[in-house]
């Protein structure tokens, strides 16, 4: 089995090569610069490093979501041309279950938080159980205070870990009754190797589905949508 892996889902852009379990290459940026601009000459170039016939691969593994609108549409976009182009399945993994497979094996409660905007952050709750990555609470938006009280309720050690924690860390240090900490730089944003570890379990299962049929799944609306209905229903 062999998958070409890409997230975009938030501020860094990330591509990897998966074949069996060897993880063949990974490139990782998180610099300024725009997907649009980045990612393609990514995938260029770990293409041409590991000599990578692209149509020996088995499935393109992308992020869906929840993210960044336009970084969800530019990932998911090239993962469908290159789906329609090479005839191949696609496999859609939640960046924040993928981002919680970054620290794989830890004892603590995962909380992935992503910058939402407007004091809200998209996350989910998990755990690791004999090495399986086990969903406490589904990905959604909510506000930074209510992911407080539910961890506050819930009364387990917390590890942090996302572009959200430079955002709200010392809320959450003020805010917070329970144990926690920050993942450290290396496993703290989105890795392409993480998401295609996952892609990979998922693929073995059969969750795929085709190009055509691959779409983001944002979570909530976007700020251009909320202000075209709230100008509707003014």
């Amino acid at each position: 089995m062999k998958l070409l892996a890409i997230d975009s889902s938030g501020l860094t852009a990330t591509v990897a090569v998966l074949e069996d379990e060897k993880l063949l290459a990974e490139y990782t940026v998180n610099y300024k610069k725009t997907h649009s601009q980045t990612l393609v000459p990514m995938l260029d170039d770990i293409r041409s490093m590991t000599e990578l016939d692209l149509g020996s691969i088995d499935a393109i593994a992308v992020a869906k979501g929840p993210g960044s609108f336009t970084g969800l549409r530019i990932g998911s976009a090239t993962a469908k041309g290159l789906g329609l182009a090479l005839s191949k399945p696609v496999v859609s993994v939640s960046t924040l279950d993928a981002l919680a497979m970054n620290v794989w094996g830890s004892d603590k409660l995962v909380c992935p938080i992503m910058d939402a905007r407007r004091e809200q952050v998209y996350t989910g709750l998990y755990r690791f159980d004999n090495g399986e990555l086990i969903t406490v609470k589904e990905a959604c938006a909510i506000s930074v205070e209510e992911l407080k009280d539910i961890l506050n309720e819930m009364g387990d050690e917390v590890l942090f870990l996302g572009d959200g924690v430079p955002v709200y860390r010392d809320k959450l240090d003020e805010a917070l009754t329970v144990e926690h900490a920050y993942a450290p730089a290396h496993m703290s944003r989105q890795r392409a190797g993480a998401l295609a570890v996952l892609a990979g379990k998922y693929y073995k299962e059969g969750r795929i589905e085709t190009a055509a049929e691959h779409k983001p799944e944002y979570l909530r609306l976007s700020q251009a949508e909320r202000e075209r209905l709230s100008a509707q229903s003014g």
